[in-house]
């Protein structure tokens, strides 16, 4: 019984090699690389909008009312607006700046007089972390 169970992996081999034999054959002949390409880079400058906070390249809130102090590497927003994905304290990109949200003075879900809907976070300050790098 020992030879039958060895003949069997030595089939299960040979079929493996096989298999791997032919999809890089067929890779090769479609000229596909052998490595799959990298997640999408980020958006340059150029496409992002001003008013938006990004996290890993996405939109995660629209602001409003924004005061930046470079000297003081501090920043504050009237409002952050549609900010249900906005992970909090997670850092997050504002213009050329990465900068990291510490303080909300006031958060609803809902504001009857606006247009728009989602969190609604009111007197938001954070820290400028550093200068993004384009």
């Amino acid at each position: 019984m020992s030879s039958w169970i060895w003949m069997v992996l030595a089939a299960v081999v040979v079929l493996a090699g096989f298999v791997r034999w032919r999809r890089k054959a067929a890779r090769e002949s479609q000229n596909v690389p052998a490595v799959a390409p990298e997640a999408a880079p980020p958006l340059p400058p150029a496409v992002r909008e001003k008013d938006a906070l990004y996290q890993k390249s996405q939109i995660v809130a629209r602001v409003s009312g924004a005061q930046v102090d470079e000297a003081g590497k501090r920043i504050r927003f009237e409002e952050a607006y549609n900010s249900d994905n906005l992970l909090l304290p997670d850092e997050c990109e504002f213009q050329q700046y990465i900068i990291v949200i510490r303080k909300i003075e006031y958060a609803t879900k809902l504001d009857p007089k606006a247009l728009h809907k989602g969190r609604i976070l009111r007197g938001v300050e954070g820290d400028i972390l550093r200068y993004r790098q384009q």
